[in-house]
């Protein structure tokens, strides 16, 4: 574990550079510059944070140090409340310890990305397709809770109301460091509406969560790609468009395909496909890079790995459970309801257990 001396001193590091970064907005050249007035703003406000805990702890040194020196005053009295107090700040302190040391942690570089949500209905067949319908809801309700904005790229709907497939993009604060538990195999236990003699039936879906790319990080040329156009169908495959609306992308390189229909124009579907192959091109050099650190990310919860199967949704039971932590919880109606903090929250404390074990 991070010592207290180690702390100490990446704190007053954290200082000098929270008393830099303060200055630079001062600086007329990066006032006037918004990509860098936005940089300087947002690495203020982080490291903000944790120079207020560090005043804090140096606040309870302080109150320490005093109430050591009063628990040997001649007067018996004095000094037994001086220890009684002492064993409180010292309680006290351990505990800001810890938000530091948590706050010290190395952040993942892709925490602050807005992200593609792909969810697809496994094996289950109708059934699978309703459960998909009903997790692109959960999800929705979700953002809505957390003030993040969701957008639909594009879905492949049954007659029934359900998606076989069902691509949408979230943007916000913090979207993926929270989202990216997500990712996995979601396994439903339930009565299908369409059955008749009432027999609960085991279905599945997949979820997998991108981190949004940038232009700049990667670049696709036009050579390398094949791009179709034909007329938007519904569920069945009736026609929906009487134009050829609907975009085809075929990434040569790669093999992958990406295809819009759910817009009118042509060129919002072709922005729409680009900008899920842009995640899935960058998804794949994410992985390559990550396979260099197999061994610490096999340790981290929320590998992301999609045959993975992470989470059973039990309605009889009105009960949840996440396998990656062994959490139960017996409120499945409200996180169908987008109430997902518990599960999400107990998750990031199990990633943040095993990284600062990782440091010991």
């Amino acid at each position: 574990m991070t010592t207290v001396l180690d702390i100490r001193d990446r704190l007053r590091d954290v200082e000098a550079r929270f008393a830099s970064v303060e200055a630079a907005l001062s600086d007329p050249a990066v006032l006037s510059d918004p990509e860098k007035l936005k940089k300087h703003s947002k690495l203020h406000n982080e490291l903000g944070r944790i120079v207020s805990k560090y005043k804090d702890l140096k606040q309870l040194d302080d109150q320490i140090a005093q109430a050591e020196l009063l628990s040997h005053d001649s007067d018996t009295e004095i000094a037994a409340l001086a220890r009684s107090e002492l064993d409180e700040l010292e309680r006290k302190r351990e505990e800001l310890l810890q938000e530091l040391r948590i706050l010290l942690l190395p952040k993942d570089p892709l925490d602050e990305k807005n992200i593609i949500v792909e969810i697809r209905a496994g094996t289950g067949g109708e059934e699978a397709a309703l459960f998909a319908a009903d997790l692109f809801r959960m999800y929705t309700k979700y953002a809505e809770s957390k003030g993040w904005k969701v957008e639909l790229l594009s879905s492949n709907e049954t007659g029934l109301n359900g998606f076989k497939e069902v691509i949408f993009a979230v943007e916000g604060e913090q979207v993926y460091s929270r989202m990216k538990f997500e990712a996995g195999t979601h396994r439903v236990q339930r009565v299908p509406e369409t059955e008749a003699q009432g027999r609960i039936h085991t279905s599945a879906a997949t979820v997998a969560v991108l981190p949004e790319a940038e232009e700049v990080e990667i670049d696709i040329r036009p050579e390398d790609l094949k791009i179709d156009v034909f007329r938007s169908s519904g569920p069945g495959g009736q026609s929906v468009n009487t134009t050829d609306s609907a975009v085809r992308v075929t990434h040569l390189p790669t093999g992958l395909v990406v295809t819009c229909q759910d817009e009118k124009s042509q060129h919002k579907n072709k922005a729409k496909a680009l900008k899920v192959l842009r995640a899935r091109l960058f998804e794949i050099e994410s992985q390559r890079q990550q396979r260099e650190l197999a061994e610490t990310r096999r340790k981290m919860v929320g590998s992301g790995d999609r045959s993975e199967r992470i989470r059973t949704y039990n309605f009889p039971q009105n009960r949840v459970t996440d396998h990656r932590i062994n959490l139960t919880l017996y409120c499945l109606d409200r996180v169908m309801e987008g109430e997902l903090d518990p599960l999400i929250d107990a998750l990031i404390l199990e990633e943040q257990t095993e990284k600062l074990k990782s440091l010991a």
